[in-house]
């Protein structure tokens, strides 16, 4: 078998503002043998603002169909064509389709090469005023109650600024499941709408941004939420809130108590005490 002469390339798209898309964008679009874009309509819509025609095929290529479409895009590579992967907003990949691709490639001995473009991620990180020396990516919560109270307990004593994605109708339960989690204080910007018309950053403690997002949030949504302080004292009452939470998602409250205790470096007869007096706040 020869060498592998195709490539495959990542187009990163504007995440709102279609002027946020550079000339390489088009010109990748337009040059590309085969485009397999998430949704093809926004890709007509795309192309059409930037004045690009697509010579090449075009096929679709989202959640539902990745792993069946996979191989059908590697073997176009391995005959020698460039492959374009674009998604809705941002780059493809990250919380969108196209790992499996690139994986798929990389070990084919595809070239992999990428067009950068506008990033929901660094973008609300930049917006939020926040810690940006160290983060994690979160990426989309668990949908239900419990195993995104595993989730968030898991991360309550991260030290870096989180940055996560959310449905606009899930946020408030999410933001109240962090205050459960993290506690009601811990800071926090819900960016909204970011580089659109309506582009809003709302900055406060989880419990304020819980309240305001109670009465309906629209549009995507990137929340970034601050580390953990290493150095906070935690009360009795926080103890007992992290067993609480644990329990809720599923841990029997003898484990519960047990790891809260690694958790924060202290004794079990402490997180044990601090549960009792919750229970019974008169002893």
């Amino acid at each position: 078998m020869g060498p592998v002469t195709g490539r495959l390339v990542l187009a990163g798209s504007p995440i709102g503002d279609v002027l946020d898309a550079s000339p390489r964008l088009g010109r990748v679009l337009g040059e590309a043998d085969v485009v397999a874009a998430e949704d093809t309509r926004r890709l007509r819509r795309l192309t059409s603002e930037l004045g690009v025609v697509v010579a090449g095929r075009v096929v679709s290529y989202f959640e539902g169909n990745e792993r069946e479409r996979t191989p059908e895009l590697l073997d176009a590579l391995t005959a020698g064509q460039t492959v374009v992967v674009v998604t809705d907003a941002g780059m493809p990949s990250v919380s969108d389709p196209g790992y499996r691709l690139v994986a798929a490639a990389i070990e084919a001995g595809v070239d992999v090469t990428a067009v950068p473009g506008p990033s929901a991620v660094l973008t609300a990180l930049a917006l939020s005023g926040l810690p940006v020396d160290r983060f994690t990516f979160e990426g989309f919560l668990p949908r239900k109650p419990g195993e995104r109270a595993r989730r968030l307990g898991e991360l309550a004593d991260e030290p870096r600024t989180m940055v996560f994605f959310e449905a606009p109708h899930r946020l408030a339960a999410s933001l109240e499941a962090m205050a459960e989690a993290f506690g009601t204080d811990r800071r926090t910007a819900v960016c909204r709408e970011l580089t659109k018309t309506y582009e809003e950053v709302k900055r406060g403690p989880l419990t304020e941004l819980a309240e305001w997002a109670a009465d309906g949030v629209r549009g995507e949504i990137t929340v970034v939420v601050a580390g953990a302080d290493p150095h906070k004292v935690l009360t009795p009452e926080d103890l007992a809130r992290e067993v609480a939470t644990d329990e809720d998602a599923g841990t029997p409250r003898k484990q519960a108590i047990a790891d809260v205790a690694k958790r924060f470096n202290v004794p079990k007869r402490t997180v044990y005490d601090a549960v009792l007096a919750a229970r019974d706040p008169g002893k």
